[in-house]
Order: structure tokens, then sequence, then C-alpha cells
């Protein structure tokens, strides 16, 4: 049976994309910067690896001569490897240059075929440097890959998640939410299961390929506060507020969980909507279902994305949703 890698196998997209190569019989090398690293959301490592999903782990970054070596053998490379926002040595220019040595040592190990997680609209002309960067990384990945898929998520939802979970937590306990501008932009959630299977029915398929993964449900972002309002029980009063109260209001919450809440570029991004698709969804469960179905524990602790993805990183934290 072929052996395939994915970048973060014990971090949250990633290790779905592990668990469904594993529960279709490939091992999976794990590329980490945390070897023995917790799953996110679940409790201790996937079955100790050896009897989880996990082969081994290869650590990551790392040169290009060790990743060419530790690549020999795999047929499908699934890279989610990127930062929510620059904080200290963790920049787009850095996220970027790694994906870099990844592709090239893919290339050189004779992998069959990359399989990259981006973002919807990356594009040049985008309006923050998220999607730009993102854009710039695609191009690498159409230039570098022996074969190629990329899949473009929306706002990505699930277990253990961050948004959707902060998003509740809120909820339950400030008398009142402000939603920045009119809230009439739209929004587009997708499970993080199901961009799991696009991605490795994406890495299955013989052409190169850009997709969208968007779930079958689109909201306002109106819509989408207030399904999680309603399904926790919250009492908030949701109201419209300038963009600089949101962000304020964003930056005292932060202060007080000691965490990066929400940022001016997360903002325009969603008010451009562009955390919606315009292809036929490829994602198949609807987000009011699952947050129903998931209320009794949605934002019960806060989710800290500092802690999670910025551990190594030593600058004081930005005004800063992932990729």
């Amino acid at each position: 049976m072929p052996t395939d890698a994915v970048t973060g196998a014990t971090s949250y997209t990633g290790r779905f994309i592990a668990e469904l190569l594993h529960e279709r019989g490939r091992p999976v090398l794990n590329l980490t910067r945390r070897a023995g690293a917790p799953e996110v959301g679940r409790s201790g490592p996937p079955g100790a690896h050896r009897d989880g999903p996990l082969l081994r782990d290869v650590p990551f970054p790392s040169s290009l001569a060790a990743l060419t070596r530790s690549l020999g053998g795999v047929d499908t490379l699934y890279n989610t490897h990127w930062i929510r926002f620059e904080r200290g040595a963790a920049t787009y220019d850095r996220a970027i240059a790694t994906s870099r040595t990844l592709l090239e040592a893919a290339r050189a190990a004779g992998v069959r075929r990359f399989v990259h997680i981006s973002v919807i609209h990356a594009a040049h002309d985008a309006p923050t440097g998220y999607f730009r960067a993102k854009a710039e990384l695609e191009d690498l990945v159409r230039t570098l890959a022996p074969s190629y898929a990329i899949v473009r998520p929306t706002v990505t939802f699930g277990p253990g998640d961050i948004l959707v979970n902060n998003l509740a937590w809120t909820l339950r306990r400030v008398p009142m939410f402000g939603i920045p501008g009119d809230g009439r932009y739209p929004i587009q959630p997708v499970h993080v299961g199901d961009i799991a299977r696009i991605a490795v029915e994406a890495g299955d398929a013989l052409e190169n390929l850009t997709v969208d993964a968007a779930g079958p449900e689109a909201l306002t972002f109106d819509e989408f506060v207030n399904v999680v309002r309603d399904a926790v029980g919250s009492r908030s009063r949701v109201v419209h507020v300038p963009v600089p109260v949101a962000l304020l209001a964003a930056r005292a919450i932060g202060v007080l969980v000691r965490d990066v809440v929400l940022r001016h570029d997360e903002v325009t991004e969603l008010r451009a909507g562009l955390m919606a698709s315009d292809a036929p969804p490829l994602g198949r469960i609807v987000f009011s279902d699952w947050v129903r179905e998931q209320a009794d524990e949605l934002g019960r602790r806060w989710a800290s994305e500092l802690d999670r993805h910025y551990r190594d990183t030593s600058a004081p934290a930005g005004r800063g949703i992932p990729g």
C-alpha cells in the first residue's frame, strides 16, 4: 500500500486528512514541528502513532536534503502548512519559503502528487496580504509540483475548531455582541471532514485541478452569528456596529483571554464576500445542523489561537480567521 505524507497530521485539517487516509488503509508520514503533539480537539495522540494513522514523525520544516530523504517512497503529499496572521518570525514570506522547500523536496523524491490546502478567492489583487500570499504560493504549486490539486476552503468549522467555538464562548458571556457593518455579507462555512474528503479525492485524481471547498449552506454573517446564538441559548443582544467599534471590542476580549480574536484584515475579507464560493458546493455537512448537534459543547472553553499555533514565536501579540 502506498505511503502518503501530511504536514501537521496531528494538527487540525491535517489530522482529518490523515485519519481519512488511514481509514482507506494508507500509512501516513507526519511532517511536524512538534513530534508527539496531541491531536487538536481530542485527548492524546492518535493511537500512540503506531496503532493510529501515523507511520512516523518527520521533522518539518527542515533542509531540502533531509526532506527529500524523508519523502522517499511517498505517493501523495498533503500540504496544510500556513499561518493565520504574521507574528514575530512567523511571516507569510517564511511560510511560502517553507512550502517551496517542501515542493522541491517532493519533486526530487519522486512524489507523484502534491495536494495543497489554500483559501477560496486567493488572488494577487486581493484586498489583504493573507489572500495575496496564498495566491503567490498557488503559483509555486502550479510551477513546481509534479502533479497537483489545489483545494480552496471557505471558513472551516468542526470538532475542536477555533472560530465557531470562540464565537459561542463570547455569545455565552457578553450581554451585547457587535457585528461589524451591516452583517449582510456572505459566509459559506465548510466542515473540516468535508475538506479532508475533498482533498483525498483530489489526491486520487490524475489531472491538475483547483477546486473550491465550500459547505452546502450559504448564510449572511448575521445569520451565521444568530445560528450559533440560538443553538447555545445565548441571551446576548446582537447589534450592528462600525468596524472600529467591533475591533475595539474584540481587542478587549483578546486582552481578557490573552489571545488574538479578530483582525481588521479578516473583517475586510468577510465584508468583501471572500468567504463564499461561486461554484456548486462540494461540502455535505450543513453548518446549522452541526451547530445544533454540538450546542452543549460549543464555547464551554476558549480555544487559543496563540497557544495552538504560535508557541514558537516571541513577539507581542499582533492585532490579529485561520486558513
